[in-house]
């Protein structure tokens, strides 16, 4: 008798790409029974008032991923928005919370600028660095609100209130001098999607970005953060739920995107990645060296959006749910909650929950004994790609132009499932190198 493999079913179907869309990467990512986290085996990792053993469910996340049903619920826990330990009580009452205050802090941004919450968006400026309105007819068309002057940049009301109003602040400048920029890049975001015919997800991925623009003033808003918060909106239903993923998630990444006059935050992940190539593949680090790709700045768009250019929509998903499984930590929910209330918190007094309950990676790092806090997997995944791409990038790159055509001509054509596990094994590598050298 022959036995056939399963091929699985693929998950394309559940992120519709727009039928004249013909250039968009197929997805590798394929739903396997026993393998993929399924909604019946998601549900009875929950105790009956609530409380989920995380440990039951990361394994599986890496080996197959996540079943497109469930993934919102499952990555509100593996972001950190929730702990573990609730229970359904409890998280029903933050979850209420949340978005209680989600709508206090939108209601704030609609009355600085009323087309917040409206369906709407613009991509042309409306006032200019001093704060003046601009009577852009682009605006005018897009708001369909009436004057520029009084109803979309300054507020409704005559023109009496509008001369009364006192000037804008410095905060609200700056953020509003982001909206179109956010806007243009809400236009070009996952364009191939069918979700994203409508006008309505298109608008929430606005609010979501401007609101979050409005809170985070130290980032604001940069290129990039649309990429990231799009998925949000696809696998969240709620707006006020999708907000608190992609804030979380911005935890995690914020550092890459701010900027002082002199550098740029993600450089920092970049000298990490020069690092970890020095020791894991000291020929091809000194050969892109050579080049003058010594700074790795070659890779930074791999790092600001975690891999969204470089993968189909649906595996770029994948990908990001296996590496926040195997850096899961239990803390997380904890964490976030102390800085939120009592400012940063070095959790110094957290790593008390069974070493089961973190995700493979994160354990790797504890086992070794390092004090430092682990450098972040993709770090080490755009290393693997780097590593798979070594001979032909020592054989053929002759310049920097070279080594963006190579690392270019890999977009969609990537494994995620062999890029995380090739980035486990550099990770230990690397682990395993930097402990010699200090013996």
């Amino acid at each position: 008798m022959m036995f056939f493999r399963d091929p699985g079913q693929p998950a394309d179907s559940y992120y519709e790409v727009r039928p004249e869309v013909t250039d968009a990467p197929q997805s590798k990512f394929r739903i396997r029974a026993g393998k993929t986290l399924s909604a019946r085996k998601w549900h009875s990792a929950f105790s009956p008032d609530g409380r989920l053993d995380i440990s039951k469910t990361l394994g599986r996340i890496h080996r197959g991923g996540i079943h497109p049903t469930i993934r919102g619920e499952v990555w509100e826990f593996l972001l950190g928005c929730y702990d573990s330990g609730s229970t359904y009580e409890e998280r029903a009452e933050i979850r209420e919370r949340r978005r209680e205050q989600y709508a206090e802090w939108k209601e704030e941004c609609r009355q600085m600028f009323p087309l917040i919450g409206s369906g709407k968006f613009i991509t042309a400026p409306m006032i200019n660095e001093k704060g003046e309105a601009i009577q852009d007819p682009l605006v005018l068309l897009e708001t369909n609100l009436g004057d520029v002057h009084g109803n979309t940049a300054n507020g409704s009301g005559s023109e009496n209130e509008v001369k009364d109003k006192p000037p804008m602040s410095e905060k609200e400048i700056k953020w509003k001098l982001l909206l179109h920029q956010i806007g243009l890049d809400v236009k070009r975001t996952d364009r191939a999607l069918v979700f994203y015919e409508k006008q309505e997800n298109l608008a929430k991925l606005w609010d979501i970005l401007s609101v979050y623009a409005w809170r985070d003033e130290d980032v604001g808003y940069c290129q990039g953060m649309s990429d990231l918060c799009s998925p949000m909106i696809i696998v969240l239903e709620n707006e006020a739920d999708s907000y608190f993923c992609f804030e979380r998630l911005m935890r995690r990444l914020r550092g890459n995107f701010q900027s002082t006059g002199r550098s740029v935050g993600v450089e920092s992940q970049l000298g990490n990645l020069a690092s970890v190539c020095q020791v894991i593949d000291p020929k091809l680090h000194q050969h892109l060296e050579t080049l003058g790709g010594g700074d790795y700045l070659f890779a930074i768009r791999m790092l600001m959006v975690l891999f969204r250019r470089e993968f189909s929509f649906c595996d770029s998903l994948y990908l990001w749910e296996m590496m926040w499984a195997l850096e899961y930590d239990p803390n997380l929910f904890t964490l976030y909650e102390e800085s939120d209330s009592e400012g940063e918190s070095d959790g110094s007094k957290l790593r008390t929950k069974s070493i089961r309950h973190y995700g493979k990676y994160e354990r790797e790092h504890l086992k070794s004994g390092a004090e430092d806090e682990p450098l972040p997997i993709s770090v080490f995944l755009v290393a693997s790609v780097l590593k798979d791409k070594g001979p032909r990038l020592l054989k053929e790159a002759r310049g920097l132009d070279d080594v963006v055509k190579i690392l270019n001509d890999i977009n969609g054509d990537i494994d995620a499932k062999k890029a995380c596990t090739n980035a486990m094994k550099l990770h230990k590598k690397y682990l395993k190198q930097l402990k010699n050298s200090k013996a």
